[in-house]
């Protein structure tokens, strides 16, 4: 496996790595591995674009729309969804709140349109197919099955508790973890500190004995360093640089199952 420096040429880093200063290592052993969900185990994006194509087609075929107009609509959801403020106390279900989203959405493009029947519709098909699509590959599935016959493996992701639950529960990952922790269950979520402290004592560990893995550098990585974890390992597939003034990686592989060449540096 070749090794190039955190900020080497797109050309040549299939990983890559920026070395931790040696007093921060000396003498340590990495105990547990801290995982991302999305993106980073499973390929969440990819299956949000399959159930928002078979959306997109609902959408054509019962308003009969033309491409353009069905991918406005759904432009419209995503944007709704990014930024997405879930309260579970308004006494609204998370199911309803996004019901609601692809009503505004088809409202706001087809004007005068009243469809509260196809707003729901078109949730349930979204929401169902990328739960269909999501899955952890096998090559990931033996990945977890190696690494916890050495370390401790906790899942550590952000979103709101329901849809979390409902991804967890769809690719069968519970029998890979020794603890799920989800951000929506608890008064913060990555990048804060309480919610990594949790996570180690729900371990037994000290911040040190762990390694940090995900693909977001925003909550992932910066809560890692936050947090003094031993290391932080960036899931980058495009082998993306890290922009001026963000949080840097100790470490950045192109996939997750790149994974025990880090750790084994580490030992």
């Amino acid at each position: 496996m070749h090794f190039s420096p955190s900020r080497a040429s797109a050309v040549e880093r299939p990983v890559y790595f920026q070395l931790v200063c040696p007093s921060t290592m000396a003498g340590q052993t990495v105990k547990a591995v801290l995982f991302d969900l999305d993106n980073t185990l499973i390929e969440t994006s990819r299956a949000g674009g399959a159930a928002m194509r078979k959306t997109s087609e609902l959408l054509k075929t019962t308003l009969g729309l033309d491409d353009n107009t069905t991918g406005v609509i759904c432009d419209k959801f995503k944007q709704k969804l990014f930024h997405e403020q879930f309260d579970p106390a308004a006494g609204r279900s998370i199911d309803d709140v996004r019901v609601g989203h692809w009503e505004e959405s088809i409202q706001e493009t087809v004007s005068g349109s009243r469809t509260p029947s196809l707003a729901a519709q078109c949730y349930s098909m979204w929401k169902n197919s990328r739960l269909e699509v999501l899955s952890l590959s096998p090559q990931i599935r033996d990945l977890l099955r190696q690494l916890r016959s050495r370390y401790k493996l906790l899942l550590l992701t952000n979103g709101e508790a329901q849809t979390q639950r409902e991804k967890v529960e769809a690719v069968g990952c519970e029998e890979f973890f020794d603890a799920i922790v989800i951000g929506g269950e608890h008064a913060e979520q990555k990048p804060f500190a309480s919610i990594f402290t949790l996570c180690f004592n729900t371990l037994g560990v000290e911040a040190q004995d762990c390694v940090m893995v995900g693909d977001s550098l925003d909550t992932d990585i910066q809560g890692g360093f936050d947090a003094r974890v031993r290391a932080t390992v960036w899931i980058s597939s495009a082998g993306g640089a890290v922009a001026d003034g963000s949080v840097i990686p100790d470490y950045t592989i192109p996939t997750v199952l790149d994974l025990p060449h880090i750790l084994a540096q580490l030992k």
